[in-house]
């Protein structure tokens, strides 16, 4: 883990799920929960419910429909929302991920959080955990019209939030965003190694990574 040299950082760009917040939630909703209301709609066993949804998960996978709330709710034919909100008391702050924007305030850097997450998960999360008072802005791709992964994306958030490569440090758990990030030229980047608490540590490449807040902070 490469040390961060927080004197050359002024502006800090953030994940929500997987790098503040635990990615269990989310694995589970839509690897486990959304799968037994499909088979109930349906009238088809759970195991079956996977299969096909896996499926559909793949093929939009790494676009903006694979997190938009309302295109899954049009696409499978359930409420997303109302699901998301039945099992929020699932959300979970990553450890030391709160103390570690405490001290990004208090450093008076700028702190932008920058999702993937559609609106709607946005509000469920904030309002369970209630981390939006550290952010100056919360920026999701879908104002964007584009995915953090696609090419395009950063020039439109660097419009929209202008920021400069040399003095930004970008902590995300997913390394397609991050190689991303690197072609445009953002010079500071974190990985995650355990988005999920209860999966398996990822291998970040060539990416320096993290698995507490302790690390940097």
């Amino acid at each position: 883990m490469v040390k961060i040299d927080w004197d050359k950082i002024k502006t800090v760009f953030l994940d929500l799920d997987g790098t503040l917040l635990d990615l269990h939630f989310d694995n589970h909703f839509w690897l486990e929960y959304v799968p037994i209301h499909f088979a109930d709609k349906h009238s088809i066993s759970v195991d079956i419910a996977k299969q096909q949804l896996s499926g559909l998960y793949g093929e939009f996978g790494g676009t903006l429909n694979w997190y938009c709330v309302d295109f899954w709710t049009q696409r499978i034919g359930l409420d997303i929302r109302k699901l998301k909100q039945d099992v929020s008391h699932k959300i979970a702050i990553r450890p030391y991920a709160e103390e570690f924007l405490q001290m990004l305030a208090i450093s008076g850097k700028r702190i932008v959080l920058v999702t993937n997450a559609h609106e709607a998960s946005i509000l469920i999360k904030m309002r369970k955990t209630n981390l939006q008072k550290y952010f100056h802005r919360i920026l999701s791709s879908h104002q964007f019209g584009l995915a953090k992964e696609e090419a395009g994306f950063w020039q439109k958030l660097n419009n929209e939030e202008p920021f400069d490569n040399s003095s930004t440090l970008f902590i995300d758990d997913n390394l397609t965003v991050l190689k991303a990030a690197a072609e445009y030229g953002i010079e500071h980047l974190r990985a995650i190694t355990l988005p999920d608490s209860m999966g398996p540590e990822i291998l970040t490449d060539d990416f320096a990574a993290i698995s507490s807040y302790k690390e940097i902070m």
